[in-house]
Parts: structure tokens; sequence; C-alpha cells
């Protein structure tokens, strides 16, 4: 039987992510909060905020390290995984349910400068997140000039 375990996230990060070492690996952690509106019984508008902690491991920890600060609005891909220790004080065993991000990406726009300039810092990230280009010899070209 096949299975899929598949996230995605659309949200405004709570904190600045956090950066650590593990090992040889960089890991970085952060929450992401996601909205919801609804209607209760009595016809009233509610709104629901749900947590979600997001783990990023080595060059995406980086990114996240450099270009995501609270506030900012990403979207997540990943899967969910479920880790678990002992609890120091009480001894009991403690279990979290988080992101582990694939891929994420920045939405909203770069965040404004007190000046009303944009501010720089997302420079060079095109240069990990370059389109995919096709071969040369395919004859395919990234043009309006598509076969259909």
């Amino acid at each position: 039987m096949a299975a899929l375990n598949k996230v995605m996230v659309i949200g405004n990060l709570g904190r600045d992510p956090e950066v650590r070492q593990a090992g040889d690996s960089m890991v970085a952690d952060f929450s992401v909060a996601v909205n919801e509106k609804y209607k209760d019984r009595n016809g009233q508008q509610q709104d629901r905020t749900e947590w979600v902690t997001v783990v990023c491991w080595r060059r995406l920890a980086e990114i996240a390290r450099d270009y995501l600060r609270k506030g900012s609005t990403v979207y997540v891909e990943g899967k969910l995984s479920t880790r678990s220790w002992q609890d120091k004080t009480s001894g009991q065993k403690r279990y979290a349910t988080e992101v582990v991000a694939e891929n994420f990406q920045m939405l909203g726009g770069r965040p404004e400068g007190g000046n009303g300039q944009r501010q720089s810092g997302y420079e060079g990230l095109n240069d990990y997140y370059a389109p995919p280009q096709a071969p040369a010899s395919s004859g395919w070209s990234n043009q309006d000039d598509l076969p259909f």
C-alpha cells in the first residue's frame, strides 16, 4: 500500500529562526502562525490561530537564518515528524510533532525599511533557487513558442 506524508503551510513567522549546530549539520526552527476564519453556530465570525513548528536542516537552515524574520509570510512544504524525549524534571516521556521542511518560499515581498526604502538582504537568493532550464539539445526554449 502506498503512503504519503506531505504538509503545505502558509503563514507568518511568530519569531526569528533559532539556529544551532547538530553534529556536522546546521538546524533552524521557527514557528508559523496559520490563521483560519470561520462562523460559529451563532453566525459570529471567529478567528483561530494554529501554531506550527517548522524545522530546517543544512542549506535550508542557512537560508532561513539569513532571510526569514518574525512577521515574514512564508510557504513551507515538508513532512510531519514526531519526536520524543524524556523530560528531565518530571521523568515523563514528551512528544512534539513538527514539520520538517523540504522547501520553503518567502511570500509578500521584501520587508520595508524605516525610510520607505526596501531593505537589501535578498540578493543571491535567486542563485540558489534558479528556475529549471530545459536542456539545449531538446529544441525547446523558455519562450512563448510552446509546441501546443
